[in-house]
């Protein structure tokens, strides 16, 4: 929610925390780029609540990163997809996870998600520009390949979820 200080100043980084600054969007945003769309999809692996869910993708929705897109009419159910804007999120994620990497875990551990840059068919790293060749990352010139214990890991949340329904 927008505060009046925040419309009165120049901070971009202000500006931007309005519409990204907490956990449950910037995890509602990382869903969206691995490409999860639909809401239970984004549920079981945020670990929010419906209402949490719910009110981010409103949010993300008005403030134009986020679009809803009709995949069943009968009943009526939506798909959640990001816009040019949201898409323009994805070096913020970048940079995110690579502050993670570095900080927030064991080397040991291994990276969550591996990266092959499609441009020289070699691992990207961690950005912003591929340590294989030195140019820039898009999102378009990457595929992502999750490390087997992240994808277990997201598997069993999702068995979880559905089995909590």
């Amino acid at each position: 929610m927008k505060d009046n200080t925040t419309d009165q100043t120049l901070c971009p980084v202000a500006r931007a925390e309005t519409e990204v600054g907490d956990r449950w969007t910037v995890l509602v945003l990382r869903e969206l780029f691995a490409r999860s769309h639909r809401f239970e999809e984004i549920q079981a692996q945020t670990g929010a609540t419906p209402q949490m869910v719910t009110a981010r993708l409103k949010k993300l929705e008005e403030d134009g990163l986020v679009e809803r897109r009709v995949y069943n009419k009968h009943p009526l159910r939506h798909e959640y997809h990001l816009t040019e804007k949201g898409e323009a999120f994805f070096p913020v994620l970048l940079a995110l996870r690579a502050w993670g990497e570095a900080w927030c875990k064991s080397r040991k551990e291994g990276r969550a998600v591996n990266y092959t840059h499609l441009t020289c068919g070699k691992a990207a790293g961690l950005g912003p520009v591929c340590e294989s060749c030195g140019e820039p990352i898009h999102r378009n010139e990457l595929a992502a390949e999750r490390a087997p214990k992240y994808q277990r890991e997201r598997d069993a949340r999702w068995e979880a979820f559905k089995a909590s329904r």
